[in-house]
């Protein structure tokens, strides 16, 4: 279990351990990660890292429907690293085109000025529906709102991430101090159960996990990220040296997931054999609850928001400017 309420100083060792591992890989590889490979009947071949929990299911449509296919890409999807904002070695090293990640993970690399960008979003808060995310406690707890979590211990899937920040950002806005707060990493698959257990005294869950959680009886406080609409909670990204190179390919592979998006908004059914078949969530839950709504768009208005209070609560080193964030044909809106 790791444990901590500042990983700043955890985060910027990982990360230069990073930069070493990738000097090393870069000359191994005789410095081109970036170049294009192709299957036997020349489509461009690509590897996506996903998440292990949730939102990878436009992915598995994509594949599904033939997007992929239809585009000329032959593409292989892998799941990532616990902490996704781990998979950015294997996408600048050239073992994987795509990866994906939460959008505070993913500002800890452009902080660092780490040579990744932004492609797509995939999901962000919004009041459309009801939460798919959320704080949760035992019903006997003493905790009824984010202020009560002072001096409290809080369990999520991985530290200095979307979910930590969310966390942090609430407690600050319902007048409670964030520093206050200890987080401790564990599998999304143990979160209910260090709930309910009282390992921790509440968990921070979502998608499916977050709806057996409430099933299993413990109690929700607030809306979770809905509490921040707007708030981009999961993205694609890539290298910039395989989007200068790779372009067209690059934008094919995102113009598919766009598709899916649409087509798993629609069909529910079709995103919950995904869940049934990747995550480790009982099939009754996930047939009683309603699915994930998906966006594409990235509101690079509340994205600022999300980085100056990250920066302020010292999980950013530094306050990276939008042109380090996304890349140029990413589909971005100021916000309303």
């Amino acid at each position: 279990m790791e444990t901590s309420r500042n990983p700043r100083r955890r985060t910027l060792l990982a990360l230069t351990a990073v930069t070493a591992t990738l000097s090393l890989a870069t000359t191994a590889c005789g410095g081109d990660a970036a170049g294009e490979a192709k299957s036997a009947d020349g489509k461009a071949k690509v590897t996506v890292l996903r998440s292990n929990g949730a939102i990878f299911e436009p992915l598995y449509i994509a594949e599904q429907q033939g997007y992929f296919k239809d585009a000329g890409l032959d593409v292989t999807i892998k799941a990532g690293a616990q902490d996704t904002s781990q998979n950015a070695p294997s996408v600048l090293n050239g073992e994987a085109q795509f990866a994906m990640t939460d959008s505070s993970g993913f500002l800890k690399s452009a902080a660092q000025d780490m040579p990744l960008r932004i492609v797509t979003g995939l999901q962000s808060a919004t009041t459309k529906t009801a939460p798919t995310d959320g704080l949760l406690v035992k019903k006997s707890s003493s905790i009824e709102s984010f202020s009560d979590l002072e001096g409290k211990t809080v369990g999520i899937s991985a530290l200095g991430g979307t979910i930590q920040f969310i966390c942090e950002y609430l407690v600050q806005k319902d007048g409670g101090d964030p520093k206050k707060v200890k987080f401790v990493a564990l599998p999304t698959t143990s979160l209910t159960d260090a709930a309910t257990s009282g390992k921790t005294d509440a968990i921070f869950s979502f998608g499916p996990f977050y709806a057996a959680a409430k099933e299993s009886g413990l109690r929700t406080i607030g809306n979770g990220m809905n509490d921040l609409p707007g708030m981009v909670q999961g993205v694609l990204f890539s290298s910039q040296k395989y989007l200068a190179s790779n372009g067209d390919t690059a934008k094919k592979f995102i113009d598919a997931v766009a598709k899916a998006i649409t087509y798993a908004n629609a069909h529910p059914t079709a995103v919950k054999a995904i869940d049934k078949k990747y995550t480790q969530v009982p099939a009754a839950y996930i047939d009683k609850h309603d699915t994930n709504y998906y966006d594409k768009n990235l509101d690079t208005t509340v994205m600022r928001t999300v980085i100056t209070k990250m920066h302020e609560f010292d999980l950013l080193d530094k306050e990276p400017k939008d042109s380090a964030i996304y890349w140029d044909q990413a589909p971005t809106s100021g916000g309303e």
